[in-house]
């Protein structure tokens, strides 16, 4: 079994040094190294897992999703982001003052994702995986009303699974993924008859029919 990551430990590594220097995106995309991915994903996906009713949340961060899991399936070892956001940071300073006060949580969510059941997250279940993962996103980033929340917590789940090789992560993600499908079906079924619903009363007004 796979040791736990120590998101904790991580953290502290990439945030120590001095407080007035500072920490650029790519630098800690680059010190999370094979999970930089899921990382990314999960933190352009935390916005749509709050429903806000912001519209176009969904497309605008599931965009770029697609654009990092391009560079993932492409063999990139850490993503490449455009310069002007990549050397954006925080000075490690307050990064390290927000480590402190979040301690707590990230133990709790230490304890909730680790490595089990890995069989879901190895060999044939971990491709099927990938490509679920990245459907979801797909659907994320379609213009789809009220159809971003279940694909959202599919992603979260996933990225935690792959984070920590959690196959109870995985199975949640399936769980959001069988919801997500059947739940886009009714509502392009609904969307289809609602359309030809106003394309009938229309040319019944129109044409007097």
């Amino acid at each position: 079994m796979k040791d736990n990551f120590g998101l904790y430990t991580t953290l502290d590594r990439l945030f120590g040094g001095d407080r007035t220097s500072v920490l650029t995106l790519d630098e800690f995309l680059k010190g999370l190294e094979g999970r930089s991915y899921a990382f990314a994903v999960l933190a352009l996906n935390m916005p749509n897992v709050i429903p806000t009713g912001i519209p176009w949340l969904s497309t605008v961060t599931g965009v770029p999703m697609l654009l990092l899991l391009a560079q993932f399936f492409a063999g990139r070892p850490v993503p490449s982001l455009p310069r002007m956001i990549g050397c954006r940071g925080l000075p490690r300073g307050k990064l390290q003052v927000f480590l402190g006060r979040a301690h707590r949580s990230i133990d709790w969510l230490e304890n909730a994702v680790h490595a089990r059941y890995e069989w879901w997250v190895n060999g044939l279940p971990r491709r099927l995986l990938l490509a679920a993962w990245v459907i979801n996103v797909v659907i994320l980033a379609l213009p789809i009303p009220f159809d971003n929340l279940f694909p959202a917590f599919a992603i979260l789940f996933f990225c935690f699974a792959l984070i920590e090789d959690d196959g109870l992560m995985a199975m949640l993600g399936w769980l959001f993924t069988a919801i997500t499908a059947a739940w886009t079906v009714f509502l392009l079924m609904v969307g289809h008859a609602a359309i030809k619903a106003i394309f009938s009363t229309v040319k019944g007004y129109l044409f007097g029919a």
